[in-house]
């Protein structure tokens, strides 16, 4: 047993299908089929079964996989250990920061920034991230969080890589069912909402689909933290676009309604000038964020 057996082990088990697992890999599907042979014959177990849609885990086969992700894993980490003592990388990193940390996994994130690069600092900055945008574009943030679609500028192009998609949803406050269940956009313009300003993503989700609707929604109050928007709802304020996930857990602990009809999806990126995105330091933690994130790429499972 080698690592090229586990990663192809990996790899086919994420794809499902041999000739795209042999893309990812930039190897041959025959070289990544002699790989699954000889990992199957060393442990006398057969992993996967063929189907129509290609390769489909046995039951072995899915109880090994936890164990060969952890094992991958542990060898990067084995590896960034050990580069981080030959280390170059060093100065100040100004970070843009959005929504709660736990979302961006921005605690994890700066735990492996300094085991990996004992001599960079960090400095965080937090806002909408319309703002965070314009501050990478202005030079004053050097890499940072964004929701939704990344804009392109042709004169100030932006490097991203996208690290989850997630779905926004219409809160209403508590014995709201009837004014919300059911109901379109249109018919959601005609309650109060709570907005914000055009730098959040809030906005630049929710105007262009009101526009479509040829309506503007009540505007009853202007927020710029999504916490103060929940706490306006649960008073009985108005609507306000949630991440599903707060969403739901609000709707159990708080009796918040979910309208059903409607929902945005959007996703979680992270962001830098294009011109910069090779300076080791931004570099070294676009790499990091995608570890952070386990992201499937040629790096994060070339051990």
């Amino acid at each position: 047993m080698d690592f090229t057996q586990l990663r192809a082990f990996v790899m086919v088990a994420r794809e499902g299908n041999l000739t795209r697992a042999a893309e990812r890999l930039h190897l041959t599907q025959p070289a990544v089929s002699l790989q699954l042979k000889a990992l199957q014959e060393n442990l006398s177990l057969q992993l996967f079964s063929r189907s129509a849609g290609g390769m489909v885990l046995t039951n072995d086969g899915a109880k090994l996989l936890p164990y060969a992700e952890r094992v991958l894993a542990a060898t990067a980490e084995f590896r960034q250990a050990f580069a981080s003592l030959h280390s170059t990388i060093s100065g100040e990193l100004a970070i843009g920061t959005i929504l709660d940390p736990e979302f961006t996994r921005l605690g994890l994130f700066l735990k492996r920034l300094m085991e990996t690069y004992p001599q960079l600092s960090t400095k965080l900055r937090q806002g909408m991230s319309g703002s965070v945008l314009q501050q990478i574009r202005q030079g004053d943030l050097d890499v940072g969080f964004y929701l939704g679609q990344v804009p392109q500028d042709t004169k100030n192009p932006l490097h991203s890589i996208s690290l989850t998609p997630f779905t926004y949803r219409v809160v209403a406050p508590s014995g709201w069912q009837s004014r919300v269940q059911g109901k379109s956009w249109e018919q959601l313009a005609q309650l109060p909402w709570i907005w914000t300003p055009p730098e959040s993503a809030h906005h630049r989700l929710l105007t262009p689909i009101f526009a479509a609707c040829g309506q503007l929604p009540r505007q009853v109050a202007l927020v710029d933290q999504e916490p103060s928007m929940l706490d306006l709802v649960k008073s009985g304020v108005g609507l306000s676009l949630i991440r599903d996930s707060i969403a739901i857990r609000e709707a159990h602990a708080h009796g918040l309604v979910i309208a059903d009809a409607v929902s945005v999806n959007s996703e979680l990126s992270f962001v830098c000038s294009a011109k910069r995105q090779h300076e080791a330091m931004i570099a070294a933690s676009f790499t990091l964020i995608g570890q952070c994130w386990q992201l499937d790429s040629r790096e994060s499972l070339a051990l």
